[in-house]
């Protein structure tokens, strides 16, 4: 992977696949093999940057996994982690089916909250031209993976719309767990945020 400026470089994938592993260790019927597979190449091809074609992941990760000749069976179970670990918007429905790509999904999510995922999210706003903050545009709380891709809204509101429902949405006993503290210190962030935005003169 190039080197990347939005929190979606290698380190972003190392990160993943360490905290699925950890994960799933927890989750003793899931199957290491698919998911280290799953962690590493579910963000091989992000629709965020493939023009929004959010299918373009599971089809580049099949392109790789049959030059390295997996089998049929470990091309889908893998695909389908790729094609549906991306959050797709508050009122969208989860669609990962397996153990494997909840542990997966648990462990992206986990990227997305704490200190790291405050990073991520003001280093992706600002390659998106997004705004900081602007107190007259309310966040939306997405009925469509669509209306969730074209957003315009800030990175603020990207709190509202999606990182602090993720503590609720996590897939795993483990994963939960684990989202707490992080989300806890997200919540605590953005409070001295809206302090310090409302300081008067």
């Amino acid at each position: 992977m190039p080197p990347d400026s939005t929190g979606h470089d290698w380190w972003h994938v190392y990160r993943v696949w360490k905290n699925a592993l950890k994960i799933a260790k927890y989750e003793k019927s899931a199957d290491k093999y698919i998911v280290q597979l799953g962690a590493l190449l579910h963000d091989i091809a992000d629709y965020k940057f493939n023009g929004g074609d959010e299918l373009a992941g599971g089809r580049i990760a099949a392109e790789c996994l049959k030059r390295a000749s997996a089998s049929e069976e470990t091309i889908s179970r893998v695909c389908h982690i790729v094609d549906n670990v991306s959050y797709r918007g508050a009122r969208v429905k989860n669609e990962m089916k397996s153990i494997e790509g909840k542990i997966v999904q648990d462990a992206d999510r986990l990227d997305a909250l704490g200190a790291i995922g405050i990073a991520r999210a003001f280093a992706y706003g600002g390659m998106k031209g997004k705004l900081i903050y602007e107190p007259k545009i309310r966040p939306v709380y997405h009925k469509s993976f669509n209306e969730y891709k074209s957003s315009q809204g800030t990175t603020i509101n990207h709190f509202y719309e999606k990182l602090f429902l993720l503590h609720g949405r996590m897939n795993t006993k483990i994963g939960k767990e684990l989202a707490e503290e992080r989300d806890e210190y997200m919540r605590g962030y953005l409070k001295q945020f809206l302090k310090e935005w409302k300081v008067s003169p």
